[in-house]
């Protein structure tokens, strides 16, 4: 399949060995993620002015349905970018990893990370205690379950991040793991 391409040359001549270099980068995208419906290339040459360690840069923006993936190499990050075909060869090695993850995202291969269930310790007793989740549920833990034998640590108020199991306790869910943790260490 013959992806729509779009290539600029900035601050050079259009050079017939680059672009067809990009041409044949660019169609091997489909073998990542065959929805393409646009590719667009930037190779830029830094301004004329420079005359020592002319890093160009490569910016790719590849549209797929419901999403536009960049990638944007640039130097002075990296001396081998003075030579256009290594730019491009690392830009669109860049495009190759970013478009392999867009399309495990669009299978359902690899899982969104979930917020760690995190909430308020509430009530303790010598042996075990309830922590009140963001959610507003009351979960129960024990003494063992506190990581690193923290346990005489907490108090009511203290914050925790924790994982629960249902059906555990006669308490109701219960804790398999509680981990104390500072205000400041919340993701929401």
């Amino acid at each position: 399949m013959t992806i729509p391409l779009e290539l600029i040359f900035h601050n050079m001549d259009a050079s017939p060995y680059v672009e067809a270099d990009v041409r044949e980068k660019a169609e091997k995208l489909t073998r990542y993620f065959d929805r393409i419906i646009g590719c667009r290339v930037v190779v830029e040459a830094p301004p004329h002015h420079q005359h020592k360690g002319r890093l160009y840069d490569v910016r790719i923006d590849i549209s797929v349905p419901g999403n536009d993936i960049v990638v944007n190499h640039q130097g002075p990050k990296d001396h081998a970018h003075e030579d256009v075909y290594v730019a491009v060869r690392d830009a669109f090695d860049a495009a190759y990893r970013q478009l392999e993850d867009h399309a495990r995202k669009a299978r359902g291969d690899i899982k969104e990370h979930e917020t760690p269930l995190h909430g308020t310790v509430r009530r303790m007793f010598p042996d075990h205690g309830f922590v009140e989740t963001s959610d507003g549920r009351e979960i129960y833990f024990h003494r063992n379950s506190v990581v690193e034998g923290e346990f005489d640590g907490l108090k009511p108020g203290s914050e925790v991040r924790l994982e629960i199991v249902h059906g555990e306790s006669a308490e109701g869910p219960q804790a398999t793991t509680v981990k104390p943790i500072g205000k400041h260490h919340l993701v929401e």
